[in-house]
């Protein structure tokens, strides 16, 4: 991050907003940052942890020095199993829930790409996210959805 970027508040909602695809978005969970204050301090504090939107070479290596895992082989790994990512990407809802609490997001990885009509399929009815979520009970799983550009 430069002194000429937005604030990260701001950099947030434009990444939710499809505004952003150069960006990806990760969320942590509270529970698995060792000190969430520091990460606050460049990302957004949410209510059960914090979310940083880094340029995609920036945000996928942080992703790994949090997680210890590659960004990619992680999306790859999620992306076999379908579940539903929260629209603020703080979360979701693990295809193994039986309703119960134990099925927290531990963290988030999420990028956008930009409607492409040549494509086809969902990407040519809008900007698709890519969210990819890991649950506190082992199973990760994905959805791509198309962005309503409110």
């Amino acid at each position: 991050m430069s002194a000429t970027d937005p604030p990260a508040e701001s950099r947030y909602e434009a990444f939710l907003a499809g505004e952003r695809p150069e960006d990806v978005l990760i969320y942590l969970h509270e529970e698995g940052v060792g000190s969430i204050g520091a990460l606050a301090d460049i990302g957004v504090r949410v209510d059960d942890g914090v979310v940083l939107v880094l340029s995609g070479e920036q945000g996928r290596a942080a992703f790994e020095r949090a997680t210890g895992l590659d960004a990619m082989d992680f999306a790859g790994a999620a992306m076999d199993t379908d579940g539903a990512i929260d629209d603020d990407c703080t979360g979701g809802t693990c295809p193994d829930s039986d309703g119960s609490d134990e099925h927290d997001a531990t963290f988030v990885f999420a990028f956008v790409e930009e409607q492409n009509e040549a494509v086809g399929g969902l990407y040519a009815e809008g900007d698709v996210r890519h969210g990819y979520a890991a649950c506190s009970c082992g199973t990760t799983y994905s959805e791509r959805s198309v962005l309503d550009g409110e």
